[in-house]
Formats: C-alpha cells, sequence, structure tokens
C-alpha cells in the first residue's frame, strides 16, 4: 500500500497536479529581476497613491471655494436688500421719487452704486415704495454681550419692530448670549467712515489723495480678505475719503458705509470665537439684520 501511495504521488507530481506528496521547485530569481519587480511594485503604488489623493483634494478645494461663493453671495444680497428698504424710507420720508427734488434719495442712489447694487435693484426699491403696502422701515440698534469679553452691535431695518426686537433677542438667547441695556456696548467704540478697497493700496499715494480731497483724518489698515484694503476716516469725511480713492483709479468695486469700531479690541479664546461667531451667524441670517458688528481682534 505505501508503494502504491508514493507511486501514485510521483505520477501526480509530474503530471503537473498538485498533491500533499509534491515537492517545491526552487527557483533562482537574479538580482536584476527583483530590482525590475520592486522598481514597478513602488510606481504601481505611486500610481495609486495619486490617485487616491486626487479626488480628495480636488474635493475640498471646491468646497472651501463653495463657501466662499456662498459667503459672497449673503453679503451681497445683505447689501442690496439694505439699500433697497433704504430707499424705499427715502422716498417715502422726502415725497418724491425723483433724486432731484429729494436730496436724501440722490445720496442713497449715489451710496448704492458705489457698493454694487444693480440699477434695476435701485428702481425696482423706488417703485416699490409708491406701492400702497409699502411697509413702513425704521432703523434701530441692539447691543449684546458674547463669550470671553467680547461684545456686539446689531444693526436693524425693519418695517416690523416687534417682529425683529423678538428675533434679535431670541438669538442671542439660544446661543447663551446677553442682551445689554441700550449705551452700555456703544459707548466702547467710535462710528467712522470706512472705504472698503478690493486691492492693496500705497499708504504714501493714499495719503496725497486724501490731501488734495481735504481729507483731515484717514487710517489705512489690510482688509478682512488678502488682497484687499480698509480706510477709516471721520464720518464727515467719508464722501471727500471715497473721492480720493476714485482718484487713485480705485472706484471699481470699492464700497462706502458707516461702522462702529471698538476702542479697545479683545482677543477671545478659540473656543469663545467659536461661540461668538455661532451668535453672529444666527443673527446674520435674520432678514432683519444689516450688520452685526464686534470688538473681536481674532
Amino acid at each position: 500500500m505505501k508503494f502504491t501511495s508514493v507511486v501514485a504521488a510521483l505520477l501526480l507530481s509530474s503530471s503537473g497536479v498538485a498533491s500533499a506528496f509534491t515537492i517545491p521547485q526552487q527557483r533562482t530569481i537574479s538580482q536584476s529581476t527583483l530590482t525590475t519587480q520592486n522598481s514597478k511594485n513602488e510606481c504601481d503604488s505611486n500610481t495609486n497613491t495619486s490617485y487616491r489623493i486626487s479626488p480628495l483634494y480636488m474635493g475640498r478645494a471646491a468646497a472651501v471655494r463653495a463657501a466662499t461663493k456662498g459667503k459672497t453671495d449673503a453679503k451681497k444680497a445683505k447689501i442690496n436688500g439694505y439699500y433697497g428698504k433704504k430707499i424705499i424710507m427715502a422716498v417715502k420720508q422726502g415725497g418724491s421719487p425723483d433724486p432731484q427734488a429729494n436730496r436724501q434719495l440722490g445720496e442713497l442712489i449715489k451710496a448704492a452704486k458705489q457698493n454694487s447694487v444693480p440699477i434695476d435693484n435701485i428702481n425696482r426699491a423706488i417703485k416699490r415704495a409708491s406701492e400702497k403696502d409699502a411697509g413702513d422701515f425704521s432703523e434701530a440698534t441692539f447691543e449684546a454681550y458674547g463669550h470671553g469679553g467680547a461684545s456686539l452691535i446689531i444693526n436693524v431695518l425693519s418695517d416690523n419692530p416687534n417682529r425683529s426686537s423678538a428675533d434679535v433677542k431670541s438669538a442671542i438667547n439660544k446661543n447663551n448670549g446677553k442682551v445689554a441695556e441700550s449705551g452700555s456696548v456703544l459707548f466702547m467704540y467710535d462710528l467712522k467712515g470706512k472705504i472698503e478697497i478690493p486691492s492693496v493700496v500705497d499708504e504714501e499715494d493714499l495719503m496725497m489723495a486724501a490731501i488734495d480731497n481735504d481729507v483731515e483724518d484717514m487710517e489705512l489698515l489690510d482688509g478682512d480678505e488678502e488682497g484687499t484694503s480698509i480706510v477709516y476716516t471721520d464720518p464727515k469725511e467719508c464722501n471727500a475719503m471715497f473721492e480720493a480713492v476714485k482718484s487713485m483709479g480705485l472706484e471699481e468695486g470699492t464700497k462706502m458705509g458707516l461702522s462702529h469700531v471698538s476702542k479697545a479690541p479683545v482677543e477671545c479664546s478659540e473656543e469663545d470665537f467659536e461661540k461668538n461667531m455661532k451668535i453672529i451667524d444666527s443673527l446674520e441670517e435674520l432678514d432683519d439684520v444689516d450688520s452685526v458688528e464686534h470688538n473681536m481682534s481674532n
């Protein structure tokens, strides 16, 4: 029986069929073969890694671009809505839709154009003001405390003061902020004219342009976004400062307005900063809220 089994095993091995008795055959592999194989494996590995990373990187980049575009679009919508409501107020208060006869309206239209508000939006707002069901808009300012020493100023323009007051207070309280008494926060800020320029500005050139336009108070800072600039000035000199910027050929995309600037900015911890941004985001989502200003330096 043992002899038969061995013979059978040898027959199976010679025919190429593996069995428990098959004797492994030794292969001699040269160094060049190993080197070639390793290089191929490394190449394949690198190729696979490249294909794995690329789509992930592109996905993140697309997400960042989408988020940035979303914020930009939301900011434009806020600006357009703000001037739409202000124009309706000006027409009603001035009693005329003619910017020549209504000085306040004329100045608002000029400011709206400077802030890139489409002419169609301006005309719709003027037409809307003459309709019977057009609301009576009024301005209001709310003050609040955030986290880590932060304070907030909330600027509201609404045709329903009761609704806007309730919505603002709810957004603050839900995010663990605190509504402040009138005047308890505002005294810590200065009201200034603000010119936002979508490019880097040479300080000496700007100073000369300001002098030529009789501007006495001016401060140039880096903008919130890379490659932009902000100029602060006395509110009474805001129009003259804008003319100075125009004289430098920087009118395109430049925006003008008023802003509360903190006298003593505070730097919050990362955790407190995130909490405060949640309050600000909740407030800015409200239709009646036009802007939220704060004293955080980070």
